[in-house]
């Protein structure tokens, strides 16, 4: 795991700890990654239920409640699909806050329209979610890393401007 994984993760732990808040992980491209960066903090198991590798639609829809007409009409690479993640898996773990990603790594799998290294991640409550998509392709161990940083990166942000004054710009959904 990167050096600057462990750090945003012990920095989300803090936060998480003292605020006696919950998380959850939905992942697909990542793999369990997001998950394994927040479990390396001492103690994450006060705040950290559980994740779900949903590799699959199958499980995507059936673990997380993932639209089968999203998935149909979107594909499971797209922000309405991170998004639906993050609300199915603060319901199915019943925490404050879940971080979810889903993409195409690489090498194959990639399309005219997503392209490998398409990723996108998400985090957020079942109220408010933030989202962002990682756009390039550097192989896929690389491409995961950046997901995983990006991805723990957006949630700790999100944690840190909770308590400010919500203006929205960058929230959805």
């Amino acid at each position: 795991m990167e050096f600057e994984s462990k750090i945003l993760s012990r920095e989300i732990s803090q936060l998480l700890w003292e605020r006696e808040q919950t998380l959850a992980t939905a992942e697909s491209c990542t793999g369990g990654r997001i998950a394994e960066a927040v479990i390396s903090v001492p103690g994450a198991s006060k705040y950290f239920k559980g994740g779900v590798i949903s590799y699959t639609n199958e499980v995507k829809e059936r673990m997380l409640g993932v639209s089968h007409d999203l998935l149909e009409e979107k594909t499971a690479v797209c922000e309405d699909v991170a998004v639906a993640m993050v609300k199915g898996a603060c319901a199915a773990m019943n925490t404050d806050f879940a971080i979810a990603a889903t993409g195409v790594a690489g090498p194959t799998g990639g399309t005219k329209e997503i392209p490998v290294g398409t990723i996108w991640v998400a985090c957020g409550t079942p109220d408010r979610c933030r989202t962002l998509k990682v756009e390039e392709d550097h192989g896929r161990d690389i491409n995961l890393a950046i997901a995983t940083k990006t991805a723990l990166q957006l949630f700790l942000d999100f944690l840190r401007s909770e308590d400010d004054a919500a203006d929205g710009s960058e929230e959805q959904k």
